[in-house]
Formats: structure tokens, sequence, C-alpha cells
């Protein structure tokens, strides 16, 4: 095998020009075989191979630098830099990261995870290399979908400035994870779809070359060709920025990338080589279906088909099958996703009421400011965005719909530990950014007949409000339990003294089962659903400290500016006579794993729970 030459970096330099087919044909074999056992990012990856492979022929790593938007497709230039190995273990605890890690490699220059920040990071790495006076090529790689984020074009504007070689991939699919939408999608269609343009541009330039010093005139006309391409291609949105444009390109034509590559290396300013691929190259099902296969489970390589049925259903079905309720009662309510209406499972609502369902693309801060603008016209707007994502958009939950006190709803999907995707994913800070917001409320549900119920509850309470529930499985226990949803008010499942375990959504079922171990070790035990982050249930709290000695705090958030800060806070401030046991995830990221693994890792699995818990009662003064 071709692969069995790549050790290390560079090492694709020693395959002949004959053998590169073969060996992307390698490649993408090898990605379909280990991907099918571990799961991961398998569509993109695809898609991505021969541009890795031109990028690594015309480059020179580690001196020369990648930066991979996202990082989702960069698992080919983790072959091409010695790490094949580590695809045994990709994305399990303790083992290779699906994302670029600059602890794993000299040839993953900037930790990447989120969209749209490639360009910002590639301008920081070309101002560090001239203030150093160094020589080295920067490359940052961008997929169209992340070109519907605004981060990119702050970056762009900047970038168009620069007097000094700075090189922007433009990795084109038509797809980020779902397929693209808005003005930047329709206007790449219309650059792909400029035959015209393109024979045109080759006809001149090959003719020219054969002419007396016809290599000076087209590096002329290279160089003043804007005026051209106004001509021919609407707009040229790039060249009118001031950043040089060069393609389309075949992104599957190794040759002919590096030859755009190397017009690229000789410019003196920031230029963009627009890269045409096709996601999920080279595997049929994955080429029918891209959106199922760009985070793909375990499947059979000869269907394509999950290896793990889906037994039951997920927060996110019955998140989308309570909207489509929702959407049906009451004509106000709208949906908005950034990018995700697959992921999210805003589809269904899409297909029922596309009128009011608005997929924004990658642009999670327009998302939610768009959303106060609805709500200010007297709209209900359910804004739908995974945890990890929304952090993003801060401001414009502070600035734009909680300083006006918009009721705008948050639903706020894979909240905690989320497991494989690793720390750029984990949803262990949504407690604590919004918890430090004026108007905003938070909530989060017990079981999937809660969520139902909470969603119901933030439809008509008329101001900021932010329903919160994990990835995976919901929870089908404690059916008999669904008091109806009071404003700041937790549920008391089990009454006795003592203990007092104090559970926030997702932490409820390992509560249940660290309450029947307590209670078969002989303690006298309390449980309660908090249902409310913010605001706390004050009233609970005081009722507890009456019979219970030690209040036990459940969250799967970080330990600053979470729920049993708020408990152990107000405990201390009214002086409450009983003590506060934090089961929380410490102040610090979280590396990928399966989830069962890192809760024990961090110490809130239901074992460590219960030796924390009677430790702490035995050890009371």
């Amino acid at each position: 095998m071709l692969l069995d030459q790549i050790k290390k970096e560079n090492d694709i330099k020693n395959i002949e020009r004959k053998d590169w087919d073969k060996l992307a044909t390698e490649i993408r074999q090898f990605l379909v075989e280990k991907i099918s056992v571990t799961g991961g990012h398998l569509g993109s990856n695809l898609g991505a191979v021969e541009l890795t492979m031109a990028l690594h022929l015309s480059l020179n790593l580690p001196e020369d630098k990648i930066i991979w938007d996202v990082g989702h497709q960069s698992y080919t230039h983790k072959i091409l830099t010695g790490r094949r190995d580590g695809f045994e273990n990709l994305r399990k605890f303790g083992g290779m990261s699906g994302f670029p890690k600059r602890k794993e490699s000299d040839c993953d220059c900037f930790d990447t995870g989120h969209s749209s920040t490639s360009i910002s990071a590639g301008l920081g790495l070309v101002k560090a290399r001239e203030l150093k006076g160094e020589k080295n090529t920067i490359v940052s790689v961008i997929g169209d979908g992340s070109l519907t984020g605004g981060m990119a074009y702050e970056a762009l504007n900047n970038a168009s400035r620069m007097d000094t070689n700075f090189i922007i991939v433009l990795n084109d699919n038509n797809m980020s994870i779902s397929e693209n939408v808005g003005g930047v999608n329709k206007y790449l269609n219309n650059i792909r779809t400029a035959d015209n343009y393109l024979n045109l541009k080759e006809g001149i330039y090959q003719s020219l070359l054969k002419k007396k010093h016809g290599n000076t005139i087209v590096e002329t006309i290279r160089r003043t060709k804007s005026s051209f391409k106004q001509l021919v291609i609407p707009g040229m949105f790039f060249e009118d920025m001031g950043i040089t444009y060069l393609g389309p390109v075949d992104g599957h034509d190794i040759p002919a990338m590096m030859q755009v590559l190397k017009e690229a290396k000789r410019c003196k300013t920031a230029v963009l080589v627009h890269v045409i691929t096709q996601k999920g190259r080279g595997y049929e099902p994955a080429e029918r279906h891209p959106a199922r296969f760009h985070g793909a489970e375990p499947f059979d390589i000869q269907t394509g088909i999950p290896k793990n049925k889906k037994e039951k259903a997920n927060y996110t079905d019955v998140f989308s099958t309570v909207m489509v309720k929702l959407g049906k009662r009451n004509e106000k309510v709208v949906a908005i996703t950034a990018a995700m209406p697959d992921g999210t499972g805003l589809k269904r609502f899409h297909n029922v009421f596309p009128e009011r369902f608005f997929d924004v693309g990658i642009a999670e801060q327009h998302a939610v400011t768009f959303a106060a603008g609805l709500a200010a016209g007297g709209m209900i707007p359910i804004v739908a965005i995974y945890s990890s994502f929304l952090q993003r958009a801060y401001d414009q939950i502070l600035h734009d719909v909680c300083i006006q006190n918009l009721p705008v709803i948050f639903a706020i999907d894979r909240a905690g530990l989320v497991g494989s995707d690793g720390e750029t994913h984990q949803g262990i800070f949504d407690l604590s950014y919004l918890s430090s917001i004026p108007n905003m409320h938070i909530m989060a549900p017990k079981n999937k007949w809660e969520l139902s119920d909470m969603m119901k509850f933030a439809v008509k309470f008329g101001a900021p409000i932010a329903v919160r529930y994990p990835r995976g499985e919901a929870y089908d226990g404690l059916e008999e339990y669904r008091a109806p949803i009071v404003y700041g008010k937790s549920e008391m499942l089990h009454e006795e003294k003592d203990i007092a375990l104090i559970a926030v959504g997702s932490m409820v079922k390992t509560a249940v089962a660290v309450y029947a171990a307590l209670k078969e070790k002989g303690y006298h035990v309390t449980l309660v659903n908090a249902r409310f982050v913010k605001p706390i249930d004050t009233e609970m709290i005081r009722r507890l400290s009456g019979a219970h000695s030690l209040l036990v705090t459940m969250e799967e958030n970080v330990e600053s500016g979470g729920f049993g800060e708020k408990v152990r806070s107000f405990v201390d401030e009214e002086n409450l006579a009983c003590r506060v046991l934090s089961i929380c995830i410490p102040d610090e990221y979280v590396e990928h794993g399966n989830v069962e693994i890192l809760k024990k890792e961090i110490g809130i699995d239901a074992n460590t729970i219960i030796e924390k818990a009677v430790h702490a009662w035995e050890g009371k003064s």
C-alpha cells in the first residue's frame, strides 16, 4: 500500500505523480473503514482528500501552516502527518481528537472546532510572520458553509488591506452540515456555473502563453483582471474587497490545484483560491446522503446504515414533535436555526410551516438579533442552537434580547457533556453564561414529558427564557411525576430528611440512582427536581434546610456561575443551618470521549456522587 510509505509530514512528496490517484483511493478506503467503526466526520473528509494532498505537496510542513476552519475535514491531514495509527482510537477517551490539536502535532498550528474562524486565525499568523521577518506560507481553508458566518467577513475585510501573501482556500461543496442557504450560496452557485467565463479565460491565457513574452502578458492580466471579471461574473465580491480571486478549480484534480496554489504563493496580497469539491466523494451512501454522513455514527460499510439502531426517541426528537404542535396551536410561533435544521430537529417544523421557519446559515449572532426583531414585531421566536454554539451569541442575547426583555425562547440542544467531539463542543457553560444576564430565565427538564411542558410554558411566558436539554436518548422515567410548571418553583419527588438531592435537568436520572443507593444503605434521603436554574427556588431551599443538614446539588455544568454556586451563596447569605455539596464539572475544559467515561473521570457519575455524599454526611460536625 502507498499509505505505508506515509510515516510523517512531507512523506507524500516521495509518492510518484502517477500514483497520486491511487493514494487518494487508499485514503478514502481507509477513512470509510475506520470511521465505520469509531464514528466521526466522514462526508467532509472524503470530499477534501485531493485538496489536502495538493496542499501537502505544495507546502513544507510544519514550517508552512494550514488552518482548517472547524477542522472536521482534517482527517487526511492527520494521515499525511503520520497519525494514521491514531484512527484506531479516534474520538475515544485518551485517543486522537477528531479536530486539529496543537498538542497532537506540530503540523496542527491552531485548534479549531467552531465555524468561520480560520481566516481571522490565519491573518494573525501572517502578521506574526511579518513581525518576526519569516518567509513561510500561511493557508486558511474555509468551507462555503462557513462563509455564511459574519466573522469570516470581518476577517476578509481586514485581510483585503494586506500587502503580503496570505492564501485563503475556499473549499466549496455546496454544503455545511445541511444544504447551504442564503445569498452567499447563490453567489457561489453563479461562479460555479460561469462556464463561459472559465472557457474564455482559459482560452485567452493558453493563446497568450504561446506568444512571445506571453508569460509577462498573462501575469499583467492576472494582476489587472478584476474589470474583466466584472463584465463576465456579476459582483466579483472578493475582488471588489481587494482580495485576488483564483478559480474555480476542480478540487479533485491535484495537478490543477498545485498549479493554482503555485500561482497563489506569488501574490503579494491576500488571495482566495476557489476549489470545487464533492462532499462524500468516493463512497456512494455519503454522496447520496451528505447530511447524514456529516457526523456519522458507526455504520455498515455495504449499506451505510448505522450499526446501532435507535430504540428510543432522543431529546431532539421530542423537541421536534413539540415544535410542530406549538406551531399548530399558535400562529405567532416561528422557528430559527443556524444551519442545522436536521441537527436541532426543526426540519419537521419547516416542512409543515415553511413560511415560519428561518435558517440563517452559520450565523448564531445574527440568529439571536433576528429573533429579537421578530419578537419586537409581535412574534414568538424559538431559537434552536447547540449549547456550545449559542455561547458565540452572548452579546446579542444580553444586548438585543434581554435588555429589551423580549420574549425570545432559546431551545438549547446538546447541553452538558456531548462526548466524542471534545472540548470545543461540550455544552457545559450555558447555565453560567446565561445566568449572568439580567432578565434571562433558565429551565431544564428531567425527562421527555417535562421538555414538552417547559416548551409550552415558555411560549406563554412573555420574556427571555431558555430550555436546556442534553444530547442523546430522552429519559422516560418518573412519568408519574408531572406537576404543572410554576415559575421559579422546583418539584418535590421524594421527601424525607437528613440528605437532600437537588438535581438539574439531565442529572435527575443520575439522582434517581443515587437516591436508591443511599436508601439501600439506610440513609434518609429527599429528592428534588430543580426545574429552574434562574431563578432558583429559594422557598424550597429554606424548607429543606429545616430537616436536612446536607444539600447535594447536581448539575452538568461547570462550577463557576452554576446552580450549586447559587444555592451555596443563598445558604450562606441566609445563614441556613445546612451544608452544600456541589456536584458539578470542574472549571476546566473536558476532552473528547464516551460520555459515561467522562462523567466518571470528572466525578459526576452515580457511584462517585454516592461516595461524596456519604463522606460529606459522615463528616458532619
